[in-house]
């Protein structure tokens, strides 16, 4: 049996090879199926198919008859036709056509076509009888004589044909020859028979209307074409198809003709076939079915009209369809004839109607958004049914409605909102209809959502809620974070319709979004109701503490931040050091941090931890305690020679003592090193009866040494014992031991001793007297158990002399003495200011050393006119709260320490309140009776109060408006009268800060002017070309905002604005600049188009009528609009020029306009944006090209445009030089040409190139063409160089060599002149394996250059390889994949002609016209005008070179492109799209594709797009780069430098906020100020710096160490790129640069100290200098000083962060006693309020003399935008002192001859620290004791482990 099978197999096998036999091996298959196409008079089209199998080109050879001229004509593989263009109609023309493979050529295919006689061309072709050739049939002839229909009726007839797979492709040509037969029976022609048809499986299409051909030659040209289509077989619904489709007017149906319906199927349909015929019946069309195989006949019945004899054909087989075809056209013919009689009433069976005339008078109704009604008056005579056709103005596909006659009205719905539909009403009567009654509507837009509000806002989420919009199906709400990120950041949530309220979750925090919300109708959707908010920032942990500081040790605590908190992160850092310490600590409150060092200050950060991120730090700093001194010294054991000394150990980290004793009366000391485990040692050696003095100091492990504790001992006398007598000797009488002063005060100091032999001691005498002499000395008795007395009351700031005697029975004792001095009445020191707000600011001090009775408090206000006030605050008190201040104002500050012998000096400072006021109040639109004033809001301001005054008479109007208000107008005024308009901002609790004020006068009525005479009007002066636009050469697009908001007067500055601007460009039209204007609002209209005008004068009177449009803001279709448009070569786009487009706007886009942006750029277009008023910085940033400091332009308003018009100019027009025109390369523009481009070489343009396929690049996933051996891809230079090359650039190529590749040598690129002459070019040579280049040098003589060696030789072995030539005046440089590999010496060059052609791969011997290509790959060419482009280029296309993760550095995936449509298959059934390799290549394959399915092959096509692949944008260079600005403000993480002095730290600052400028904001730390100068220069040389001012300096460099390491964390923690967070007012790093402003003045600086050191440069790209308020800048990281520009949309600034609250005030002191002697003070008041932090002023320290640099009496009036700021908390929305009441007593006036008044103050600001000390006769004050010197001191280096 397997046998059998086996053999049946190879029979059948057999039998396929005898049947269709194949060409021998190597022989090359014949062309097939000739075709011949007169198509006029002297022109003849011929064509052919392709053979099967490999081949190259085709060879035609045809001779005329009867002269018998012979001509040859090679056709390249992909035409395969041919156009005759000397055709003789008369003449006989005989083709023989090969196929060409190398030496060897087909078969011919013969054909002739015959001279003209009867008007019919005959063709006739045949194929020379070969058993090896394929038998097939290619002649074409006339078609048989069969039977003509020649009624003189005429008809409309629409085929519908069957596609479906049931039918399969070599059946369809047999449908096809049917229809061809079919068609050859009628007489077609547009005013005779009309034929159209449609095909159908799955879904219909129209192949071809009735109105489609004139002929029936093109008719039957259409058939012989029509593809086969496969699918399903819905034959109901393609019925429904032609009635709806093809029996139109605009499809080409007549009225008053018969309509014929024929319909050809092969089997029973898949859906239902009996309305759609039905319908076709009644509306007068007749049917006829045709079966064929598997038909259902009862079906076919169904469909055809009566009677089914005639009208029913069912055939058992496609072959013999051919049968039916005569008696078929005989009965539609018939037919035909009889319908016609019917309609013109020979024969009809029902009278015909009495007029065709249509309905009348069209009226629409009931206008929705969705549908109208429409209403007609009825039409006479006997109108069946009425049909209605509606179809949108703009296009689209027609829609109808069909109702009965006696309807007069029907409703069109589902429509399109906001479209204007065209609508025809035709009245259809038995057997015709009339004309079209015609109207149009438009339809309403959609009801939008209103009241869109976001509350309930946290860092994580927000509520988003509206108002329901009527009829609406759902709601889509579209969020995203508003910076200039990935577009799949946005996010998308959609509601039912009974949802008006959602809560938008996994928010980022501190982040601004916006908020859209459109209202759904099914799937359309209505404009857009948007709105924006800011989430909160993680909260911080707050009131950071410490407590248990010693030398080694600090104990912190803070309060928690929230419960979300997943832990804390501790980072501290010595204040003069450079290393940070950080430690996670979970979620505790408190920590003790260990192993500090003594006597160093300390900052410290503590970071709330979250699941989301990190917070802001709480921050502040300690400062360690000195190393502690032994304890309890004492002698014991005293001998003649020895003592014991014995003492207390300080702490268990002493590492050794050192112990010194020296002998009273002189002599040498000894020491000794003593391990810190011992206290105790016994000094041997001494000398009898000698006194000593011991020094013990403890030595810790840091090297720090306490100070040295005292004893003084004495040995015993040696004693004389004789034999024989017995002698007695008296007692010793000893002084004591260890005497001391310490607890020094300014009226008291306490005496201390050790008691010796008190036995014998009767009792101490003290005696004491000041050093000076100028007091009696004075005596006091101590009894003998009391060792230490209090010596009181004592004269301040006094030495005295201090002597103690022990009293024994036989006398005194030796006396011990001591000198020790009172403290003098210090004054509080370290004055700082906290939580200043509009009416109160706190103060804090540090308290003497010394007690006192309290504090006096005087303040004055000093920029404003008030009395001086004071008040007394207890002696427990360092911190109070001064209320009912004015706003905006400047105090001057003392606090006076009070003791009981007097008062100290005073502390002074000047601290400032908040401006409670608006800014840039302006009057705006002022008119006859109105005018309107608009200003900055304020942030904290809860309401307005407007006061409008007419200065002539007084009167005066007023309203109140809410905080939200920014503008108010006011109607009714009087003519010519001047108003001030006045604006007071009000906070909450009622505070209203200062009025601001603007004066302006209406417009008088006006006078008509006087007629005056007629005169000439002098010509337009034309404005002349400026000197950088001689050159400049592109195609310029304004794309002009004409929104409501820019206003008439402002229309007609922008008139004047582009009037100027292209006034300055020289040459207008085809060889200067052309111009084009598109104004936009909620569409874009083209005032006119590039190649309107061609010279200046035409486009400037142009620009001159240009009318004011209105609407609203739709900036991304706008530019769609210019991209789809204007910059097409129907509106005059030229090749090779730059095409350079010039936004200009007033207002945030209210459409999307990062995508169409983005496409802009990536395309290469040259984008400018310009930005005034309410323009948002950041979407100018997306829209503009690369870099944004050369391409975004912004101004506060149109008067300010003159700023920027000639550095716009000067820009456009370097940007429109085409000599180099700018070009999109690594995520910015740079000067050169992207050749791949001008070639055609990119994936949506190649397939129209011969000789190209396209193939995976490096990765296999960039994009690289083939170039096969017939490209010779040419352009002609003008239109890549028009200007030439110029005399500095470099050529980019990534490439790679074939197998195939000749050895010849061949030019990868060059440029050819007119004569086929080289000018310049690059050779590789496969070969010798080297590199050439050439071209002529500036005298006109050809030079080259060649490299060969190693590395050049890498190119030839077929890898992929970066190549980039550097050509320069002097020099050829060759870099091969980023690598130097050689340089040699070459003239300068001269300039190359444009007369001839630039090619790629052409081969060095190609001749004339013979040129031919070198076979390789090219993934890259670029000429960059740069040399230095190929040490900037990092290859990242090359593995191994670029960095890590090539695919994240793609650009955005464009949408797939549409397949290809497949081409009708051969008829052997050869796989379709998979067909040889490449286009030209041997195999034929492209980009390769799934097998198609077996058939018929169709004429060759345009290759179709690639589907599935999407191409990967280039690699992204960096991120852009701020320019350097002058020496500016320390920023945030930069390099590990040492920075330059700056403050001291403060907790973080306000954020910057994005938007328009703002009011001064809160300076953060500059150090103790030089005086400005850029890049570090040194300040002028200041005052002796102070300890705690050059603390101050080394505090900054740990405040930068921990910002440091915090951004780290916050990267990590975020997984994603994040700004670096502050933990103080430091700037962050710049965002993207603003318009530079006009020089201002110099900025606030930081709080004012001492001139220090200059410091080591800050890192580049920081702020410069602070001008005065410029242009809008972008939105920047958070920064300080006055608020900038608004950056791109970014991450918000770091929240500030409050300190802890200070201590309550205290209770109220009692009555004055005597003059100034306060009395004693009350009990401490309870806790206050917890610190906060006022984002625009947070808490911090700063004290020190200096000169006071503000100018109390100038307010800058800087610009903030709305709703920016955050909110921390509730500080802001909440006030917590808002009903506080200070506990002090109420502040009295000051006598003006109180000498306080007169003393000197210091500028206190917050935030920050900066601690320094009040300076006493130029040297430092100091008050802790003196260390004595240490005599013989050695190193313990070594000894310390």
């Amino acid at each position: 049996m397997q046998f059998s099978v086996r053999l049946s197999l190879c029979l059948l096998g057999f039998l396929l090879v005898s049947l269709f036999p194949q060409p021998a091996r190597g022989q090359v298959s014949s062309p097939r199926r000739f075709r011949a196409k007169i198509l006029s008079p002297n022109k003849l089209h011929v064509s052919w198919k392709e053979p099967k199998g490999a081949f190259e080109s085709y060879k035609v050879l045809y001779t005329t008859l009867p002269d018998g001229e012979q001509k040859e004509v090679q056709v390249s593989k992909q035409d395969a036709k041919l156009v005759i263009g000397d055709f003789d109609p008369l003449k006989e023309y005989n083709f023989k056509i090969f196929a060409v493979s190398g030496q060897q050529q087909s078969k011919p295919l013969q054909a002739k076509h015959e001279a003209q006689r009867s008007g019919i061309a005959m063709v006739q072709s045949q194929r020379t009888r070969d058993s090896s050739v394929t038998a097939e049939n290619n002649e074409i002839s006339e078609a048989e004589e069969g039977f003509m229909c020649n009624t003189a009726a005429i008809s409309d007839i629409v085929i519908l044909v069957d596609g479906s797979w049931s039918i399969g492709r070599i059946n369809f040509r047999l449908v096809r020859t049917f229809l061809e037969n079919l068609v050859r029976a009628f007489n077609v022609g547009s005013d005779k028979t009309r034929i159209g048809l449609a095909q159908y499986s799955g879904d219909p299409r129209i192949e071809w209307h009735l109105n489609a051909h004139s002929t029936k030659e093109a008719v039957i040209d259409a058939v012989k074409n029509l593809p086969y289509k496969g699918g399903n077989t819905l034959t109901g619904l393609a019925l429904t198809f032609i009635l709806e489709n093809s029996f139109k007017p605009e499809a080409g149906s007549r009225p008053g003709v018969p309509k014929i319906g024929i319909l050809i199927t092969d089997g029973k349909s898949q859906d239902d076939v009996l309305p759609p015929a039905r319908n076709l019946r009644d509306a007068g069309i007749e049917l006829f079915a045709i079966g064929v195989k598997n038909a259902d006949e009862l079906e076919l019945k169904a469909i055809a009209s009566p009677p089914e004899e005639t009208h029913v054909y069912n055939v058992a087989d496609f072959s013999v369809m051919s049968d039916i075809v005569e008696g078929l056209t005989k009965t539609v013919c018939d037919r035909v004839d009889k319908l016609d009689k019917e309609i013109k009433g020979g024969a009809a069976p029902a009278p015909p109607p009495t007029s065709v005339s249509p309905p009348r008078d069209l009226v629409t109704s009931d206008i929705t958004a969705r549908s109208f009604r429409v209403a007609w008056t009825h039409a006479p005579g006997q109108v069946e049914k009425y049909r209605v056709v509606y179809y949108p103005a703009s296009g689209g596909q027609p829609d109808e409605k069909v109702v009965q006659g006696t309807e007069n009205s029907v409703e069109l719905n589902y429509l399109n909102s906001l479209t204007e539909y065209q609508v025809a009403v035709f009245a259809i009567y038995r057997s015709s209809a009339s004309e079209a009654l015609r109207g149009s509507a438009t339809t309403l837009a959609l009801p939008m959502v209103n009241d869109l509000e976001l509350f309930d806002i946290t860092h994580s989420t927000m509520m988003v809620r509206w108002k329901v919009a009527a009829g609406a199906t759902g709601y889509m709400i579209l969020y995203a974070p508003l910076t200039e990120g990935d577009p799949a950041d946005e996010k998308e949530v959609k509601v039912a319709d009974s949802v008006n309220e959602v809560e938008l979750e996994g928010l980022t925090p501190a982040t601004e979004y916006t908020v859209t919300v459109y209202a759904m109708y099914g799937e359309e959707a209505s404009d857009p109701m948007t709105s924006q908010q800011t989430t909160l920032p993680l909260t911080p942990a707050r009131n950071l503490r410490f407590s248990d500081v010693d030398h080694s040790s600090a104990r912190l605590s803070w309060d928690a931040s929230s419960r979300k908190v997943k832990g804390y992160r501790i980072m501290y850092v010595k204040t003069n050091g450079v290393q940070t310490n950080e430690v996670d600590v979970g979620s505790v409150t408190t920590w003790l941090l260990r192993n500090l060092t003594s006597l160093t200050e300390y900052t410290v950060g503590v970071f709330a931890i979250y699941d989301e991120g990190q917070a802001e730090a709480v921050t502040d700093s300690f400062t360690t305690k000195t190393v502690p001194d032994p304890l309890d010294l004492k002698s014991s054991d005293i001998s003649t020679d020895s003592f014991r000394v014995s003492w207390q150990h300080a702490t268990s980290d002493v590492v050794l003592y050192r112990l010194t004793w020296t002998p009273t009366d002189g002599g040498d000391s000894e020491e000794v090193l003593v391990d810190g485990h011992i206290n105790t040692y016994l000094i041997k050696g001494l000398s009898p009866a000698s006194e000593y003095e011991v020094l013990l100091a403890a030595i810790y492990n840091n090297e720090a040494e306490s100070d040295e504790v005292i004893l003084v001992e004495s040995t015993i006398k040696r004693t004389t014992t004789v034999a024989t007598t017995t002698t007695t000797t008296e007692a010793p009488r000893f002084g004591v031991r260890n005497m001391r002063i310490d607890e020094e005060t300014s009226f008291s100091m306490r005496v201390s001793w050790q008691p010796v032999d008190s036995r014998n001691v009767r009792h101490y005498r003290l005696n004491y007297v000041s050093s000076k002499g100028d007091r009696a000395e004075e005596t006091r008795t101590v009894p003998t158990g009391q060792s230490s007395l209090v010596l009181q009351p004592l004269l301040s700031d006094t030495e005295y002399k201090v002597a103690i005697t022990p009293v024994y029975p036989e006398g005194d004792g030796p006396p011990i003495s001591r000198m020790g001095r009172t403290l003098p009445l210090s004054a509080p020191k370290n004055l700082r200011v906290s939580e200043e707000w509009y009416n109160r600011f706190r103060i804090s001090w540090d308290v003497p050393p010394s007690p006192t009775m309290g504090y006096r408090v005087v303040y004055q206000p000093v920029s404003a006119p008030g009395p001086a006030l004071e008040t007394f605050v207890g002696e427990d008190v360092n911190t109070m709260l001064i209320v009912n201040l004015l706003s905006g104002t400047e105090y001057s500050v003392k606090v006076i320490a009070s003791y009981t012998t007097g008062s100290s000096e005073a502390l002074s400072g000047r601290a400032k309140t908040l401006y409670l006021g608006v800014t840039n109040l302006n009057i705006y639109q002022v008119r006859m009776t109105s005018l309107c004033t608009q200003w900055q809001p304020h942030r904290h301001a809860s309401a307005y109060r407007v006061v409008l005054e007419s200065l002539p008479s007084g009167q005066k109007q007023e309203t109140k408006l809410g905080g939200g208000a920014s503008r108010h107008c006011f109607n009714n005024l009087k003519p010519n009268t001047q108003y001030k308009i006045s604006v007071y901002a009000q906070l909450l609790d009622g505070t209203e800060g200062p009025g601001v004020s603007a004066t302006e006068r209406t417009l008088p009525v006006p006078t008509p002017a006087p007629t005056k005479p007629p005169t000439t009007t002098p010509l337009p002066t034309i404005p002349p070309a400026k000197e950088v636009c001689k050159a400049a050469k592109a195609d310029l697009v304004f794309l002009i905002d004409g929104s409501w908001s820019i206003g008439d007067d402002n229309f007609l500055k922008i008139i004047r604005f582009l009037y100027s601007t292209t006034g300055a460009l020289d040459r207008i039209g085809p060889d200067g600049t052309q111009v084009a204007i598109v104004q936009f609002s909620d569409d874009a209209r083209t005032e006119f188009k590039l190649n309107s005008y061609n010279d200046k004068e035409r486009l400037l009177d142009a620009i001159n009528k240009i009318s004011y449009k209105g609407g609203n803001t739709k900036t991304g279709r706008a530019i769609q609009h210019v991209k789809e448009n204007i910059f097409t070569a129907a509106a005059g786009l030229r090749r090779g020029i730059p095409n350079v487009l010039v936004v200009l706007t007033d207002g945030r886009s209210q459409d999307d306009v990062n995508k169409v942006s983005k496409e802009m750029q990536m395309a290469g277009y040259i984008v400018f944006a310009l930005g005034f008023a309410d323009a948002d910085y950041g979407e100018l940033v997306s829209i503009a090209s690369k870099p944004s400091d050369r391409h975004v332009f912004f101004v506060d308003d149109l008067d300010a445009f003159k700023k920027i018009e000639e550095k716009l100019v000067t820009f456009v027009c370097e940007a429109a030089t085409a000599t180099c025109p700018s070009v999109p390369m690594s995520g910015s523009t740079t000067p050169g040409f992207r050749m791949m481009e001008l070639f055609g070489l990119v994936e949506n343009r190649y397939n129209s190139v011969s000789g190209v396929s396209m193939v995976p690049g490096t990765f296999n996933t960039f994009p690289c063409f083939h170039l096969h051996s017939d490209a010779f891809l040419a352009q002609p230079t003008k239109y890549l160089h028009p200007e030439g090359l110029p005399s500095d650039y470099t050529i980019t190529l990534l490439f790679r060599l074939l197998p195939d590749t000749p050895e010849e040598p061949f030019a990868l690129w060059e440029i050819l002149n007119k004569n086929n002459e080289p000018l310049v070019g690059v050779i590789l040579d496969n070969g010798g394996k080297t590199l050439t280049f050439f071209n002529n040098d500036y005298k006109g003589e050809f030079q080259t250059v060649t490299f060969e060696g190693p590395e050049i030789k890498k190119l030839f072995y077929g890898s992929f390889h970066k190549l980039h030539i550097a050509i320069s005046k002097t020099s050829a440089k060759v870099v091969i994949d980023c690598k130097m590999v050689a340089e040699k010496n070459i003239n300068a060059a001269g300039n190359i002609t444009t007369d001839g052609v630039e090619v790629l791969g052409r081969m060095v011997r190609s001749r004339g016209n013979k040129d031919n290509s070198a076979p390789f790959q090219l993934q890259i060419f670029d000429i960059v005008c740069s040399t230095s482009w190929a040490n900037r280029d990092k290859c990242c296309e090359l593995p191994g070179l670029g960095g890590p993760g090539i695919r994240g550095a793609r650009g955005d995936r464009g949408e797939p492109g549409p397949v290809g449509p497949t081409g009708p298959v051969g008829e052997t059934g050869v796989p379709g799209p998979q067909g040889p390799q490449g286009p030209q290549g041997p195999s034929g394959r492209t980009i390769i594709g799934p097998p198609g399915a077996p058939g018929e092959r169709g004429q060759k096509g345009d290759a179709g797009q690639q589907g599935n692949q999407g191409i990967p944008g280039r690699p992204g260079g960096p991120g852009r780069e701020g320019p350097a600005g002058q020496r500016g403000l320390p920023g945030k993480d930069g390099p590990q430098g040492r920075p330059g002095p700056t403050g001291t730290m403060g907790t973080p600052g306000a954020p910057g906020a994005p938007g328009t400028t703002g009011p001064p904001g809160k300076q953060g730390e500059l150090g103790p100020p030089g005086p400005p100068g850029g890049k570090g220069e040194k300040g002028e040389r200041g005052d002796l710096q102070s300890t705690s001012s050059v603390q101050a300096i080394a505090r900054q460099v740990c405040e930068q160490l921990i910002q440091s390491h915090m951004a780290r964390y916050n990267s990590i923690l975020n997984q994603a790129p994040s700004p670096p967070v502050s933990i103080r007012t430091v700037p962050g790093p710049p965002g993207e640069p603003g318009r530079p402003g006009s020089p201002g003045s110099q900025g606030e600086q930081g709080p004012p100290g001492r001139p220090g050191s200059h410091g080591q440069p800050g890192s580049s790209g920081q702020p410069g200098e602070r001008g005065q308020p410029g242009e809008k800048g972008e939105k920047g990281s958070p920064g300080v000083g006055v608020q900038g520009p608004r950056g791109p949309p970014g991450p918000p600034g770091a929240q500030g962060q409050g300190r802890p609250g200070n201590q309550g005030p205290s209770g109220r002191p009692g009555n004055p006693g005597s003059p100034g002697r306060p009395g004693v003070p009350g009990p401490v008041g309870s806790s206050g309020p917890p610190g906060y932090c006022d984002p625009n002023s947070c808490v911090g320290y700063n004290v020190g003399e200096g000169e006071d640099i503000t100018d109390a009496g100038r307010l800058s009036a800087v610009q903030l935008p709305p709703n920016v700021f955050q909110n921390y908390g509730e500080a802001e929305e909440d006030d917590p002192y808002r009903y506080y009441q200070p506990n002090y007593p109420a502040p009295r006036p000051v006598s003006p001859d109180d000498p306080a008044l007169a003393l000197d103050d210091v500028e206190l600001r917050s935030p920050g620290v900066h601690r320094s000390t009040r300076s006493l006769g130029g040297e430092e004050e100091t008050v802790e004791p003196k260390r004595r010197l240490k005599r013989g001191a050695k190193t313990l280096s070594g000894l310390i482990k």
